[in-house]
């Protein structure tokens, strides 16, 4: 299916062509017969040969009505412009035009109508005159009549050549369905509508509003029952459930989209006057109408703080309009998940950040944007996130920037060596401690940035300086080795230590360099005996007491305690409620 708006002044046939076209009335309220004009979004539905089925959104021409026009043309590609031969060129059109242009509608064609009443010249080269300066440029033009039937044959085989063109949306895409109409139908509930962009709906699917789910009862599409629909396609939603959801609303995949109330924008100069944005516009996005907060950050990038969140992603476009004038900005979405503007300064350099910002989403440049992201977060405002990029590092689920691994990595060497020096007798930082001192969100980013002189071990970050071992650390840990060199886990008593080289000074330089392991102060083993001491446990049957553990690792009861507590908080023993452990495998 394809889906065409019209556009175009008050009464200047709009209605009628539709109707001429399809055979169906568009206008369907008795206050739009009586009054001879369109009050809400009409629809009718036609088949032409070559093109499928085409459906027109008939939008109201009068400029009172203009929030349900931009409502009716938000979501819809492609555009049926109507002037009338008998009359010039009006307010209205140029209204319709501006906002078409600023939502960058590129496919459309141009009937000139009541050309049975007036020579349709001028005003076909008027209207000409003004959509070339708009994305409409070099849209075909078709002179006719609705009432004679006179030209209708060659709008068709325009319309057929023009949604011949249009692109094929995925239907594989998460849905976002702006709602244009709801309401209420006796023994079934609410029934929504609206114009389906991209991706797949059917019955049973789920789908959520305002943080609400919705299951879908049934799906209509161009008066018929079907078991689902793809997109682009006009569609009628039955829906189960109380939450109401009125025109404006959205339905969406749910989980699929970010939904948000500030959103970082770049705005096109004023349509039809002159000025900067106010500070209290509209926003036209979809069928929404969203009153908004605009904080310019930089010329032509701004900052809308949003009376209600919506759900919008990257390089979706949309209206501003000052509801005081007939002033019209065209939208691009840069980043609807900007951060916030909180130190002095901020603003300006966000708006730097954003200058050469296109809207177009592109995964390395966000990702050196933000420096770290959850790649979750990305696909959810419409970066791909999928395959490999060489400007992106990887770890689990976040992204980060090479600029800050690099950054992170000396930062990191730091910390270490700060933690050895005023800690020596603690561990070695987990990689949550490293990640909460880099301002890192968890373990995973931070064991991307570890890098030599730093290594993992066991959990833990430590600084690998073997090269600048001093002689007397390495000649007390080979003296140690020696003394454990049967029985690995006998760690000397603490009075002992010093006998064998291993001050307290001596202990912290070797730990450092990891060539030794304190699970407790006093008690010295050589490094990587916790991983034996795990290896062992694991033989015997499990849950073990300690004194199973000391008897099978042969050493006292203050070494065993103070190895089985380190490997709890490893995470390699698991204490249980009765005192007994269990190996967990990690």
């Amino acid at each position: 299916m394809h889906v065409v708006a019209t556009a175009g002044h008050v009464d200047h046939g709009k209605s009628a062509l539709v109707r001429a076209l399809t055979g169906t009335e568009p206008d369907r309220l008795a206050e739009e017969h009586r009054r001879g004009l369109s009050i809400q979004l009409g629809y009718a539905w036609t088949t032409l040969p070559g093109a499928r089925e085409v459906a027109f959104v008939d939008v109201p021409g009068h400029e009172r009505f203009i929030s349900t026009t931009l409502a009716g043309l938000g979501p819809v590609p492609a555009v049926l412009f109507v002037v009338a031969a008998d009359d010039p060129w009006m307010p209205q059109a140029a209204e319709h035009l501006a906002a078409l242009d600023a939502l960058g509608v590129e496919h459309g064609v141009l009937a000139v109508t009541r050309a049975d009443l007036a020579d349709p010249g001028p005003a076909r080269e008027r209207a000409l005159a003004e959509l070339a300066a708009t994305s409409l440029r070099g849209a075909p033009a078709v002179t006719l009549s609705a009432r004679t039937g006179q030209g209708l044959d060659e709008l068709r085989a325009a319309l057929v050549r023009m949604v011949a063109a249009l692109p094929s949306p995925p239907t594989d895409a998460p849905v976002r369905l702006w709602v244009d109409r709801s309401f209420t139908v006796a023994g079934a509930g609410t029934v929504v509508t609206g114009t389906l962009p991209a991706g797949r709906v059917a019955a049973g699917d789920r789908l959520e509003a305002e943080g609400t789910e919705h299951r879908v009862r049934a799906v209509q599409s161009l008066g018929r029952d079907v078991e689902g629909a793809e997109g682009v396609a006009r569609v009628a939603l039955n829906l189960a459930g109380d939450a109401p959801v009125a025109r404006g609303d959205v339905l969406v995949t749910p989980g699929a989209w970010h939904r948000t109330d500030v959103v970082d924008v770049r705005l096109g100069p004023p349509r039809l006057g002159d000025g900067a944005a106010p500070q209290r516009p509209v926003l036209h996005v979809g069928s929404a109408l969203v009153g908004v907060h605009h904080r310019p950050l930089a010329p032509g990038v701004a900052r809308l703080l949003l009376d209600r969140r919506l759900p919008l992603r990257v390089g979706d476009r949309a209206l501003l309009r000052d509801p005081g004038t007939r002033r019209l900005w065209a939208v691009t979405v840069l980043d609807p998940a900007p951060p916030p503007l909180g130190r002095r300064g901020a603003a300006r350099a966000r708006g730097r950040a954003l200058a050469a910002a296109d809207g177009r989403p592109d995964l390395a440049t966000e990702v050196a944007r933000r420096g770290v992201v959850a790649a979750a977060l990305l696909a959810r405002i419409g970066v791909p996130v999928d395959g490999t990029d060489a400007d992106v590092v990887r770890a689990g689920g976040w992204l980060l920037s090479p600029d800050r691994v690099a950054a992170a990595a000396r930062e990191a060497v730091d910390v270490v060596r700060e933690h050895a020096r005023s800690a020596p007798l603690d561990p070695p930082l987990t990689l949550a401690a490293l990640a909460e001192r880099l301002g890192l969100p968890g373990p995973e980013p931070a064991a991307a940035v570890v890098a030599a002189p730093l290594r993992v071990e066991a959990g833990r970050v430590v600084l690998d300086d073997a090269d600048d071992v001093p002689p007397a650390v390495r000649a007390a840990v080979a003296a140690l080795g020696e003394r454990l060199a049967e029985q690995p886990f006998a760690a000397p008593a603490a009075d002992e230590l010093p006998a064998l080289g291993l001050d307290a000074k001596v202990q912290a330089a070797a730990a450092r360099a990891g060539l030794v392991l304190r699970p407790a102060p006093g008690v010295v083993l050589l490094a990587g005996t916790d991983d034996l001491a795990v290896e062992r446990l694991a033989a015997l049957p499990q849950p073990f007491t300690v004194s199973q553990a000391r008897r099978h690792l042969g050493t006292s009861r203050r070494v065993v305690l103070a190895l089985l507590a380190h490997l709890d908080r490893t995470g390699r023993t698991r204490r249980l409620p009765d005192d007994s452990r269990r190996v967990t495998g990690r």
